[in-house]
């Protein structure tokens, strides 16, 4: 295949001015809240189904470990008693401090916070695997289904867009699932625990300190309707920053050219002075919720110090009791505080899953055949009967196109910008249905081909070269990976590589650079002709790229693709009509019609639309010479 692969060699070409939003969340900060939160958590619950057993594991550790964490206190709350027991004994003469069982209360008591550790890390742990996990299904699936996408999705989502949903969100999925699964169990067996030991001690103090309850929800309940809506537009300016500064990274040559410094950072500074007032008013009022509840929780230390004093006056508990209390009074607006703050977390969660199952749950292209054919030999004749075509159905831009290309044929396309000639080049691929008619290869629908084995049958050479960041060797490999290494030399000599290949430092085993800026533009042209060469097909589309190279590195490509087109059907988007002159066929385009069909001699004797175009670029290489 020539025409996929991990990356491209230019930048992306997209508006220097403009900027879509990117999506996703900021790393580790909040989301938006998501539209069908019940039914993503469902989702993401069943996506959760293959960890069951993982999971049942992680509650057990989180009940143990929660379980010994809360019989701390009553322990220490014991020690404490025998403690002051036995210093009112030896001050009324009548005993002595029992430091025998309150050493063995205290070693019961530090044994059991070490369980309770090694629980936490080992539930910790687990759920971290599983998280990661997770994010590795999630980026594999993304991956997968990029793969499975039609084209026109791409045409009207950004790049940075889809990006965002295989780092960002999923990145966030990752972090905010192994931190709320684990604290949401530890958090509601502590509540109910403590609730349980602090009415084993005094159900009146219980009563007392279950007053903060109702006024500490109000309060979350108060700060979590405020913040979200700013938590919103944080998210929503996050993207316009994220996709300007994107594309200012990607069209930042064409940016400097045009001046368009000032314009961008004015741009620039607009998102990011609303994205600061959305993040710094978000931020602040999600950071009075700790403040807020500590300081309700301070009011149920006053009112629980005030009647444990009444009541160890009164000998109806003991000194001990109230210590341990006021301590399960502390861990009991913890855990109160995290749901609340879970919430957040649970919402952050919700969003990024919402937006990887809506990428997941995207329409796919047309299904493949179930009895695809596979052809013993390819002759390369290939045929358009009738076809019409349009990006959206509203616009049809390919008009009745009707052509046949005899095998070994040389089909020259050629026509002004916005013709249809690289239209005619994506369905013959197949990147795009037609909406009506057929394409024919040997005869059969090109529907009838499952994709993979269509796209084997052709080969591209496109003026947009793609090189990826790689050696030379694995470029041109590419093109048939099971090759050898004699055969990706003799492909590289058949395009006219191998010469100045060895002129590169390591040679074959040089590194292209991301951009591929390390070799020059002739050059990536003849390396992705050595591609074709050596993936051998018997169809081969090609798109005319000389305009940017210097003459001698012209007259090298040219040569090159004369010698892969020999006994090849080969499609040529022609832009100097010079170059096509021997065509078998010449295809004369003009908004998505066929005008003329026939060779050079026959078009020019007519004196119809092809003669204009050709006398047009004749008159102006006339004068330039001149």
């Amino acid at each position: 295949m020539m025409h996929s692969g991990p990356a491209r060699s230019a930048p992306v070409r997209r508006g220097p001015m403009g900027g879509g939003p990117m999506g996703g969340g900021p790393m580790g900060g909040p989301v938006a809240k998501a539209r069908d939160f019940k039914g993503t958590m469902l989702k993401l619950i069943a996506y959760l189904g293959q960890y069951r057993l993982a999971v049942i594991v992680v509650f057990i550790f989180a009940i143990a470990s929660t379980a010994s964490n809360i019989a701390g206190p009553k322990l220490l709350g014991q020690a404490t008693t025998k403690l002051f027991e036995g210093v009112m004994a030896q001050l009324g003469g009548t005993g002595e401090i029992d430091f025998t069982t309150i050493g063995q209360i205290i070693l019961l008591t530090v044994s059991l916070y070490l369980i309770s550790s090694l629980f936490a890390y080992l539930q910790g742990w687990i759920m971290a695997n599983i998280s990661t996990n997770i994010a590795f299904r999630f980026r594999r699936d993304i991956s997968e289904k990029i793969n499975r996408m039609p084209l026109k999705y791409f045409d009207t989502t950004t790049h940075g867009e889809v990006l965002s949903r295989i780092t960002n969100d999923v990145d966030t999925v990752n972090q905010t699932l192994s931190q709320s699964l684990t604290q949401i169990i530890t958090s509601l067996i502590t509540v109910l625990g403590v609730l349980v030991m602090m009415f084993s001690i005094s159900w009146m103090m219980t009563l007392v300190s279950m007053i903060i309850i109702p006024l500490s929800m109000g309060v979350v309940g108060l700060i979590i309707g405020q913040s979200q809506k700013y938590f919103k537009q944080q998210q929503d300016y996050l993207g316009h920053v994220n996709g300007h500064v994107e594309e200012m990274y990607g069209g930042h040559i064409v940016m400097k050219a045009f001046n368009g410094e000032e314009e961008s950072m004015k741009k620039f500074d607009v998102s990011n002075e609303k994205l600061y007032e959305a993040a710094w008013k978000s931020q602040f009022l999600s950071g009075l919720m700790m403040p807020i509840m500590n300081f309700i929780g301070n009011l149920g230390y006053v009112a629980v110090a005030i009647l444990g004093s009444y009541l160890a006056i009164r000998g109806t508990i003991t000194v001990g009791d109230i210590q341990a209390f006021i301590q399960y009074v502390r861990t009991f607006t913890q855990p109160i505080a995290q749901l609340a703050n879970i919430s957040n977390v649970l919402q952050q969660t919700a969003a990024a899953a919402e937006r990887v199952f809506e990428f997941l749950e995207e329409a796919e292209e047309v299904a493949e055949t179930s009895t695809p054919v596979k052809l013993e030999s390819v002759q390369g004749h290939v045929e358009f009967k009738d076809v019409h075509f349009g990006y959206s159905p509203e616009k049809i831009i390919i008009n009745d196109f009707s052509a046949e290309a005899e095998p070994g044929h040389k089909i020259a396309i050629v026509g002004p910008t916005g013709a249809g000639k690289t239209t005619m080049v994506k369905l013959l691929m197949r990147f795009y249905d037609v909406n009506s008619g057929a394409i024919l290869v040997d005869g059969h629908d090109i529907r009838e081909f499952s994709r993979g084995e269509l796209r084997k049958l052709f080969g591209m050479v496109l003026q947009d070269t793609w090189l990826y960041n790689g050696t030379i060797l694995e470029n041109i490999r590419y093109g048939r990976p099971g090759a050898t290494d004699e055969e990706v030399f003799a492909a590289a000599k058949a395009a006219h590589v191998d010469h100045f290949v060895h002129t590169l430092p390591d040679g074959y085993n040089m590194m292209l650079n991301e951009e591929t800026s390390n070799i020059s533009q002739g050059q990536m042209q003849l390396l992705t002709i050595a591609r074709a060469v050596l993936a051998d097909p018997r169809i081969l589309i090609l798109d005319e790229a000389t305009s940017s190279v210097d003459t001698r590195t012209e007259v090298l490509i040219q040569r090159a693709m004369d010698n892969l087109m020999k006994n090849r059907t080969s499609f040529v988007i022609a832009h100097r009509l010079s170059t096509i002159r021997d065509a078998d066929l010449i295809l004369v385009m003009k908004d998505g019609d066929i005008v003329e069909q026939g060779n050079h001699q026959e078009l020019l004797a007519r004196g119809g639309f092809y003669a204009e175009l050709h006398n047009s670029q004749f008159d102006t290489s006339t004068a330039s010479a001149n």
